[in-house]
């Protein structure tokens, strides 16, 4: 597929991702029923109206189109067919919770690579949008990574998996080993818009295990169109669309952020070179 074909892919997920946006927002506050896949993994009905409202306008512009939905399932991702990888409400427990930080994710790709991707925030009415070789946006405004060299002075974001009661790694020791050597780690609850936070530069990166392909897909297409880098933990990209390690930079920072992750207490400190930090999340699982 050629890359100009693209942008007009994008505008039709910009459509979709607005029409489900919408829906959110009148929802947003209500009381509600919550239920749940896991013991910490909501769902509402918002999430699966929000999911049909997209794939109606998906299927009505590229009926050919394969679509994998968090809610919805569908086609497996490992395919060069086209597909869309969606997520309809990305941060449901802060929806629920009436908490303010959540988006809708649609990320489109062609031959197995990104080709496209969109994070709409509904509360705040900001689209971020992104095509292969086309450039990134927000609100039609183009964005870039920040220019943020060191680790030491970068702002972070992260996420929790939803195993995280019973997984063997749930991130927090990596949080207590970032905390120690950056600026300082936000967890908000929306990986896909924190993504997208890194892509405009409020954020100077990100990281999360245990993500699916709907988490990462529009936003991975973001921060790459802006300039920036995403990897797996080893600094790979061949495991990358599965979302099973996840770590998003402005690129200049990625370096020491993938030393953390794999030398954990080990990685240099900024104002104590010489000394190795054993984390108190370290000692409390241990």
């Amino acid at each position: 597929m050629e890359n100009h074909l693209y942008h007009s892919i994008l505008n039709v997920a910009i459509e979709a991702a607005q029409a489900a946006g919408a829906l959110i927002r009148q929802r947003f506050g209500s009381v509600m029923d919550v239920n749940f896949k896991g013991s910490v993994n909501p769902v509402t009905a918002t999430d699966t109206e929000a999911e049909a409202i997209i794939i109606q306008h998906l299927n009505t512009a590229f009926p050919q189109h394969l679509i994998l939905g968090e809610e919805s399932g569908g086609s497996h991702w490992h395919t060069t067919q086209p597909i869309w990888l969606i997520d309809p409400l990305d941060g449901t427990n802060n929806f629920a919770h009436g908490f303010p930080h959540l988006c809708v994710s649609l990320g489109f790709m062609d031959q197995g690579e990104y080709a496209a991707g969109v994070v709409y925030d509904p509360l705040r009415d900001e689209t971020f949008a992104a095509y292969r070789d086309g450039g990134a946006w927000l609100n039609g405004t183009p964005i870039h990574v920040s220019k943020t060299s060191q680790l030491s002075q970068a702002f972070l974001a992260a996420g929790f998996p939803y195993i995280r009661r019973t997984a063997a790694s749930n991130n927090a020791r990596m949080l207590d080993h970032f905390l120690r050597r950056s600026q300082g780690v936000r967890r908000a609850g929306s990986a896909a818009l924190d993504i997208a936070y890194v892509a405009c530069g409020r954020f100077d990166g990100f990281w999360e295990p245990a993500l699916h392909p709907w988490d990462m897909a529009a936003g991975a297409m973001l921060v790459i169109e802006a300039g920036g880098r995403v990897s797996d933990f080893s600094g790979s990209t061949s495991r990358l669309i599965s979302g099973e390690e996840v770590v998003v930079s402005n690129g200049m920072i990625h370096q020491e952020m993938l030393t953390v992750l794999r030398n954990e207490a080990a990685a240099p400190h900024p104002d104590f070179p010489e000394l190795n930090f054993t984390s108190t999340a370290e000692n409390e699982y241990a």
